[in-house]
């Protein structure tokens, strides 16, 4: 009788101890570590513009893209120039899509082949106008620069960068407005990052906050003071459903893990009854 009830003990406790020590091995094996072996693409157009023969007006391109938000988003050279830069011979062909530096005027159609909702709103915005009618105006590189392109947030709006074109005045009172959206949205992806510290991946929050974001800074391009105040209540519902979402799963996950740990005292527990039933001699 005491060996069938050792064999259930052992059954009971074992596929716990398996699962965890085989999880926390997974984790720290491969989820937390990059794959190896892989080897970075060849590049000519990085190699050309950081090698000594380069202009020096150039030199300095590859090293600012670098930095840039696109780069972290693999967004290379030719996704916006074209070309091929795998071949040295046909890195600037035309006949590989080489399109080269764009004037002013063109800034905006050639950023808008990837941002294809804020081209559209800032060509109807008061900027976009200026810019088709006079060929001047204020464009997608005068506020958020050509190879050094920083990730898109509220400090862009500024009064050294506005004042370049027209006075900050109708500038602030919109960043003003926009200031609730973009620190809800920076304590949502805090959030994020703390479950996914935790082990669990929200895709569906990190989609939902990205199409929020993408949607609420395409708005500001109409620059268009009253349609922004108007819409900014709209967002921040929308980030409240997010963070809700979010708030939700810290519950679940600390509801888990208490479940985990009443589970572990139970079989500490039964593990030590069973210990008091081994060492108790057959009568």
């Amino acid at each position: 009788m005491r060996r069938y009830v050792m064999l259930l003990g052992l059954l009971l406790v074992f596929p716990l101890t398996a699962s965890g020590d085989y999880r926390e091995e997974f984790e720290q094996g491969f989820l937390t570590k990059t794959w190896s072996g892989q080897q970075p693409e060849e590049n000519f157009c990085i190699e050309c513009h950081s090698s000594d023969k380069m202009k020096p007006e150039f030199l300095t391109l590859a090293e600012e893209w670098k930095a840039s938000w696109h780069a972290q988003n693999g967004i290379a050279c030719h996704d916006c120039h074209g070309g091929d830069p795998k071949d040295s011979s046909m890195s600037m062909s035309p006949h590989r899509g080489f399109v080269g530096k764009p004037s002013p005027a063109e800034v905006p159609e050639f950023c808008g082949k990837c941002h294809i909702g804020i081209l559209k709103n800032y060509l109807e915005s008061g900027n976009g106008k200026a810019l088709r009618s006079t060929g001047k105006g204020p464009h997608c590189e005068v506020c958020h620069g050509s190879h050094n392109v920083q990730r898109a947030n509220i400090d862009i709006i500024n009064e050294q960068r506005c004042t370049k074109c027209h006075s900050y005045e109708r500038a602030k009172v919109m960043k003003q407005a926009l200031f609730l959206v973009e620190k809800k949205a920076g304590e949502i992806e805090d959030g994020i990052k703390a479950l996914r510290r935790a082990g669990v991946y929200p895709e569906e929050q990190e989609r939902s906050l990205f199409n929020t974001q993408a949607e609420f800074r395409t708005l500001f391009h109409t620059v268009d003071v009253n349609l922004v105040n108007e819409r900014t209540d709209e967002f921040t519902r929308k980030l409240g459903a997010i963070e809700k979402d979010i708030q939700g799963t810290f519950i679940e996950l600390r509801s888990q893990k208490n479940f985990s740990a009443f589970l572990m005292a139970l079989f500490s527990i039964m593990g030590g009854v069973l210990f008091l039933i081994i060492r108790t001699p057959d009568k």
